[in-house]
């Protein structure tokens, strides 16, 4: 059984989603608010990541089209040590700086609609839709 790992922040943002560990670094670097240490780092870090990993939307275009396919997130599979190790590092970043963030773990993420060796892209699952009620017992 395959267990899906996500690293996202503690709180949603203005829309009400839950950024991830990249979305969040990302969103420091953007800010300015990166020592020019941790900025030269992240710069390197997500040019390492992006020659690595594959990035979903290159592959599958709507994989996180809000219409189509509304809360995709992105999950690493625990399989995946090498990315867990190199996201270790990003994490550390978000602490130094004080950014919330929790770390998810599941072997149902939701419906796919990316996935490769190392991580999936997934709708998170809804109520309505979901859950698996009892049904009544009649007698």
């Amino acid at each position: 059984m395959t267990v899906y790992v996500r690293f996202q922040s503690v709180v949603p943002n203005r829309s009400g989603r839950f950024p991830g560990v990249f979305a969040l670094a990302n969103g420091l670097a953007r800010s300015g608010d990166l020592s020019p240490e941790d900025a030269a780092w992240h710069r390197a870090a997500n040019d390492r990541a992006n020659t690595m990993y594959t990035d979903p939307t290159t592959v599958e275009p709507d994989c996180y089209d809000r219409v189509l396919n509304p809360g995709a997130r992105s999950w690493f599979r625990s399989s995946s040590v090498e990315l867990l190790d190199m996201t270790k590092a990003y994490l550390d970043l978000l602490d130094r700086y004080d950014v919330g963030w929790v770390e998810l773990r599941t072997t149902s993420p939701g419906r796919i609609t990316y996935a490769d060796e190392v991580q999936c892209v997934a709708v998170p699952p809804t109520f309505d839709e979901d859950w698996h009620r009892p049904r009544p017992i009649r007698g």
